[in-house]
């Protein structure tokens, strides 16, 4: 009988504990995510990119392959978006969050930019991981 209790109220605390990280982790990655957005819209780049992994193993794929690196992918940003013309208005939508263990998600979402000299949209999907207490993107798909 004392296992069972016990066992009971093992299986209850787990059951309380995990939706919360849960809930903790899509909060602080969609905060993430809005904090890309208004940095991109103040034309900030740099600050854009705090939401990705500072390492050389970050990648990034995109319509010419895949690219490895924090510094390589801020180039390619400020190479592409060099202007406020081509940056736009951007908006990100996420469509689906899921979790792939305690220190992955998985982030589909939808981005689109609104500019001057031609609307472009289009859908992403990034991997995040929590290293050393924060969330970051280590993998980031965008088409």
């Amino acid at each position: 009988m004392k296992k069972r209790y016990f066992l009971f109220h093992l299986l209850l605390l787990f059951i309380t504990y995990l939706p919360a990280q849960t809930t903790k982790a899509t909060k602080a990655i969609t905060e993430i995510l809005q904090r890309q957005e208004n940095a991109w819209n103040n034309g900030n780049l740099d600050d854009f990119m705090l939401g990705y992994w500072q390492n050389d193993s970050l990648q990034f794929i995109g319509k010419n392959g895949p690219v490895y690196g924090y510094k390589t992918t801020l180039k390619n940003y400020k190479n592409h978006y060099s202007t406020k013309a081509a940056m736009g208005h951007f908006t990100s939508t996420i469509l689906q969050m899921k979790p792939l263990g305690k220190k992955f998600y998985y982030v589909t979402g939808k981005w689109q930019l609104d500019r001057t000299i031609g609307n472009v949209e289009g859908y992403y999907t990034l991997l995040f991981q929590k290293i050393n207490g924060q969330w970051v993107i280590i993998s980031d798909h965008s088409s």
